[in-house]
């Protein structure tokens, strides 16, 4: 049955890429977090475990930095007028979101197909 383990596992982490998208799309116009400063892109990084040989992903924060819109009059404002926005482009996270969708879509299909020929196989 490792073919449903590798597929659950497949979906697994898209999950972990659903979770950062819509974290920044929810996020794209915060000019101050808690920690200060503006909302940081989260990415997923996906590596395999050298202990164990298991996919594992990571979240970690973009280090790019944000757009400066010059905006004197708003309360996140520098002492120059310029305003931090996150370094999040809404554009680029739904083309991130359709091709997570699409690839869980793959890993549900393999898996519901090997569920099926395991039932097959009971049936032998």
């Amino acid at each position: 049955m490792p073919t449903l383990g590798t597929a659950a596992s497949g979906m697994a982490i898209q999950e972990k890429f659903l979770e950062a998208i819509s974290a920044n799309i929810a996020n794209a116009q915060t000019t101050h977090t808690p920690e200060g400063g503006p909302w940081k892109r989260e990415v997923v990084s996906v590596a395999r475990d050298p202990a164990t040989g298991e996919m594992q992903a990571k979240t970690v924060a973009d280090a790019r930095p944000g757009q400066l819109q010059y905006d004197p009059g708003h309360p996140d404002a520098r002492p120059d007028g310029f305003v931090e926005y996150p370094n999040v482009d809404v554009t680029t996270e739904l083309v991130d979101l359709m091709i997570v969708r699409r690839v869980h879509e793959a890993n549900a299909t393999v898996f519901q197909a090997a569920k099926a020929m395991l039932r097959r196989a009971l049936d032998i």
